[in-house]
């Protein structure tokens, strides 16, 4: 089992920026693939950006271009850097970890998460 511990949300107005972070423990964290998930109350939770341990990234048509996805294998951390935020990108962001090689999008496939840290984007 792996823990992760998220940080960085928090309000900011639209067009802003935010750089969450995502700290590791409990199994080697450079071989496997992670991922970024988002969810608002009352609605299902939505897949927002993945990268390899390669650091190969996919992300979501909603977040492409705005949103990069990156790690730092030293530091046992993955980052979502969000800029351009929009008010519809308001949700609890969620760090996941996956022992697929490979980024996936399918939430099935992720095996332990974080608590989450709240992103607020005002109009």
């Amino acid at each position: 089992q792996v823990q992760l511990v998220e940080s960085g949300g928090g309000l900011v107005q639209a067009g802003g920026s935010l750089r969450l972070s995502c700290a590791a423990s409990g199994r080697t964290f450079s071989n496997y693939a992670m991922g970024w998930f988002r969810q608002t109350p009352g609605k299902e939770r939505e897949f927002v950006a993945a990268i390899s341990g390669g650091a190969t990234s996919t992300y979501a048509d909603s977040v492409k271009g705005r949103f990069t996805i990156s790690r730092d294998n030293a530091k046992n951390t993955v980052y979502l850097q969000m800029n351009s935020l929009k008010p519809e990108d308001t949700a609890i962001y969620y760090c996941a970890s996956t022992y697929d090689i490979r980024p996936t999008r399918t939430i099935s496939r992720y095996n332990d998460w974080g608590q989450g840290t709240q992103v607020t984007v005002s109009s």
